[in-house]
């Protein structure tokens, strides 16, 4: 297959060179069993995929390598620069990222084209596609679920509906139960009386409560009452 070549260089000299400026050793410690990580500096890697996308990027993508964990970051980064008028069309480009997702912040740095906008204009259909990856086996599918959900969809629309599924995960993976407890500690700082609740119900789940509670108790967005009060579900 032809390697997809921009400014002169193939993708992979261009990750190569950006390495030199990253920091291997620090994104490593952060990606304890993930192979193969260079430490590029996000935004590096962000303006290369910008790039990428106002050039031919179906053929790179049909070419994209996916060797080290930041070409697959790349990848989710240049879905997230280009524009598909057919939002299935659009979607069948985010599902071929998902599926080589290998750690959580190629994950977490991926966003929709459009970002808010492209999501209300689809709503539903959105709600129900990141739906289908909540219910997945697969740790890093629950996890984009979760995250993405975690995004847009924290309101007075779907605030039970996706409490209710973050509670009905019963995946044991650890950055799932990372990814629930960061979404619940959200909905608390945003719904406290409507998520309080649901945090009573998860007495069975100690490990991600506890997570939620100390979320929640990090955040400068949340009273130090209302902080005295989750505390007490850890007893």
């Amino acid at each position: 297959m032809t390697e997809f070549i921009i400014e002169g260089h193939t993708i992979r000299e261009h990750i190569l060179l950006l390495s030199n400026n990253g920091n291997r050793k620090f994104t490593e410690d952060l990606h304890p069993g993930v192979e193969n990580v260079l430490g590029i500096r996000i935004p590096e890697l962000r303006a290369l995929a910008k790039k990428i996308a106002k050039d031919d990027w179906p053929a790179y993508l049909k070419s994209a390598s996916t060797h080290y964990m930041e070409e697959r970051m790349l990848i989710g980064m240049v879905i997230a620069n280009v524009k598909v008028d057919h939002v299935d069309e659009y979607l069948s480009l985010v599902d071929g990222f998902v599926r080589i997702i290998n750690s959580w912040s190629v994950c977490d740095t991926f966003d929709f084209y459009g970002k808010s906008s492209f999501v209300n204009k689809n709503r539903d259909r959105i709600w129900n596609y990141l739906n289908d990856y909540m219910d997945s086996r697969n740790e890093y599918e629950i996890r984009f679920g979760v995250v993405m959900a975690q995004k847009y969809f924290i309101d007075d629309n779907y605030i039970v509906a996706y409490i209710n599924k973050l509670l009905s995960i019963k995946h044991e993976g650890y950055y799932v139960r990372m990814a629930i407890a960061w979404a619940l500690s959200t909905c608390y700082i945003k719904f406290p009386k409507v998520t309080y609740p649901y945090l009573i119900r998860m007495k069975s789940d100690r490990e991600t409560l506890r997570k939620t509670i100390q979320k929640i108790c990090d955040s400068f967005r949340v009273s130090q009452e209302d902080k005295d009060l989750v505390k007490l579900l850890r007893d």
